[in-house]
């Protein structure tokens, strides 16, 4: 796991959150819900971060040729095509930059990021 661990990003968050509702003691239940999703989100998103980049898909040539995923379009064999990194969004907005392996089908040139 690379940078802040999960621990120290979710005190962080619950440290911000108690600061937070010291500040706000006439918050509705739905600004308290608001508040507490932001900063929870931020530690999902870490884990999430960390989890896909642990994957196999990360780094497909990695793997024997025979234990590569397979094209979803034409079921042809993936092959390693270099490495991009692609931005995702979670569903609470936080953005997720993953560097992966991009694939090419051998068979019909469908490129894949990320595989599997």
């Amino acid at each position: 796991m690379a940078g802040r661990g999960w621990d120290e990003i979710a005190v962080e968050a619950f440290t911000g959150f108690r600061e937070w509702r010291v500040q706000h003691p006439r918050a509705t239940f739905k600004e308290i819900e608001t508040a507490l999703d932001a900063r929870l989100a931020r530690v999902r998103a870490r884990v999430l971060a960390d989890a896909a980049m642990a994957s196999a898909a990360r780094d497909v040539g990695a793997a024997p040729a025979a234990e590569r995923p397979v094209c979803p379009d034409c079921g042809g064999r993936l092959v390693v095509a270099g490495q991009e990194e692609r931005v995702l969004t979670t569903s609470y907005e936080q953005p997720i930059a993953l560097r992966r392996s991009a694939t090419r089908c051998a068979a019909c040139g469908r490129r894949v990021f990320p595989p599997g």
